[in-house]
């Protein structure tokens, strides 16, 4: 048996995950392997609301947003097997968060998060989030299913 490769739009994101604009911060998810994997993009723009004060003359995605955007992009990990559907995921927490590169207006961040292990409601996974080959972040994430 196959495992069947997924993809979502803005739409079906929002089907899975309560965010809004300006807090959706995932345009797409490209690949998803429900309970491995997945793939996924947000394509920044000067009129994203947080670059107008971070920062003057100098705008650049706050760290803590990118990590908001990769624990979005995980979502799909689990909402998608039969046993999470319905279900609300909580970020509970990040460890070894490192900022490598700055992402700017223009860019288009992209995300990858591998799912590392799940016990019941809680599960754990790497993230790194690129811009042009770059990486930018790097994380490993805990979020909690409700």
């Amino acid at each position: 048996m196959t495992e069947e490769t997924l993809s979502f739009d803005v739409m079906q994101i929002m089907e899975m995950i309560p965010h809004r604009y300006p807090f959706l911060l995932v345009d797409r998810i490209t690949e998803c392997i429900p309970g491995k994997y997945a793939k996924g993009y947000k394509n920044l723009t000067m009129n994203e609301p947080f670059f107008q004060g971070h920062f003057p003359n100098n705008p650049i995605m706050p760290g803590v947003l990118q990590l908001e955007a990769l624990a979005q992009c995980s979502a799909p990990l689990l909402m998608c097997l039969p046993e999470y559907k319905g279900k609300l995921t909580l970020f509970a927490g990040a460890d070894n968060v490192r900022f490598k590169n700055i992402v700017r207006p223009g860019d288009k961040f992209e995300m990858y998060v591998e799912l590392l292990k799940s016990k019941g409601a809680i599960s754990k996974s790497h993230a790194i989030g690129t811009v042009d080959g770059k990486v930018c972040i790097e994380a490993d994430m805990t979020c909690a299913l409700k």
